[in-house]
């Protein structure tokens, strides 16, 4: 969550609006929550520190698609850790877990896509 509020300052000062939205829960998730936010913003970015593929993150995506594709004005981007063994050594552990330059590059993605 710090590493996406880092990003959504940096996007801030970019001149990119960002709404983050930290469910809380996973069970049960609060999809009504995530579905406003898809209406009020068009895009999404889901971003946690799992790996990408087969995580809870594409679950997020996948009830996203089902729920409020009809308002999504770009792909939804995704962002995980590297699909790699977790290190012990501080820098390997930063090296695989997303920081917030990806989670900000993934905003500048979708945003520029749907333009």
């Amino acid at each position: 969550m710090h590493r996406s509020l880092k990003a959504a300052e940096a996007a801030e000062a970019d001149g990119i609006s960002v709404e983050i939205v930290d469910p809380r829960t996973l069970q049960p998730l609060d999809v009504d929550g995530l579905v406003a936010s898809v209406k009020k913003t068009n895009r999404v970015v889901v971003a946690h520190e799992a790996v990408t593929r087969m995580g809870f993150g594409a679950e997020v995506v996948a009830v996203l698609q089902e729920q409020a594709f009809d308002w999504l004005d770009a792909p939804i981007e995704r962002v995980g850790a590297k699909f790699a063994p977790l290190a012990f050594a501080p820098a390997m552990e930063q090296f695989v877990i997303p920081q917030p330059d990806d989670v900000l590059a993934a905003i500048r993605r979708t945003v520029e896509r749907s333009e």
